[in-house]
């Protein structure tokens, strides 16, 4: 199909030959999306949401490493980057739906549905500054924080289902007391560092529902595209 694309839009590479939409004057897919997409591993079957999707990088990317598996969900807030996600969609011949609206409104049938959850959230606490809204509620916990994506993805997890996600270094003990307190065991997890002497700005971290403590500490990624959850 043609691809046509609205005012500010442009058609960025995200896999091969497999194309983004992305929108200059909006946020824009960072590293971390890729790194995220390449940390998780798809199985066999899996059924695969992609909460704060965005424009889908995340969703996307991981379908393009991982064609096994069963079906692709994404779930955006915003209806300009939810737009562009379905776009892409369509442009690449992906077979995703997409969900517009909250991360907390998502409906009581998804409960149990998701054998993997993927999600780059907002990672900054804080206000607008000088930051246009519907970038500032991509970077900042404004309409969504991180207790309430993990409640919500414990609830959306069936028994075994993994939510993989990534977020700042320095929130780590948080991410795992809130895990462990919503029944979802820290199983994986690897920093992000954006140079070979730098300390973590980010970590990827894969929790199991219901799983047993053990936890595989992956060796470091040396990020020299590190941006701290910044546009690319």
């Amino acid at each position: 199909m043609e691809l046509i694309l609205k005012d500010g839009e442009c058609a960025e590479t995200l896999f091969d030959e497999k194309i983004i939409i992305q929108n200059i004057s909006l946020y824009r897919f960072t590293s971390d999306s890729i790194l995220l997409s390449r940390f998780a591993k798809g199985k066999l079957n899996d059924k695969v949401a992609d909460f704060c999707a965005g424009s889908g990088a995340v969703g996307f990317h991981f379908f393009c490493l991982n064609p096994h598996i069963k079906s692709l969900t994404l779930f955006e807030l915003q209806p300009a980057l939810a737009d562009m996600a379905r776009r892409t969609a369509e442009a690449n011949g992906f077979d995703a739906n997409i969900v517009e609206g909250r991360v907390q409104d998502i409906a009581d049938e998804y409960n149990g549905e998701f054998s993997l959850i993927l999600c780059n959230p907002p990672y900054e606490r804080g206000g607008f500054e000088n930051t246009a809204y519907e970038k500032a509620i991509c970077r900042k916990e404004i309409t969504i924080t991180l207790p309430e994506i993990i409640e919500v993805a414990a609830k959306k997890l069936k028994f075994g289902g993994r939510l993989a996600m990534v977020n700042r270094a320095d929130r780590l003990a948080e991410i795992f007391y809130t895990l462990k307190g919503k029944g979802l065991e820290p199983k994986k997890m690897q920093f992000i560092r954006g140079g070979e002497n730098s300390s973590p700005y980010a970590v990827m971290v894969e929790a199991v529902k219901g799983g047993k403590p053990s936890l595989e500490i992956l060796p470091d990624i040396v990020n020299t595209r590190e941006n701290g959850g910044g546009t690319v």
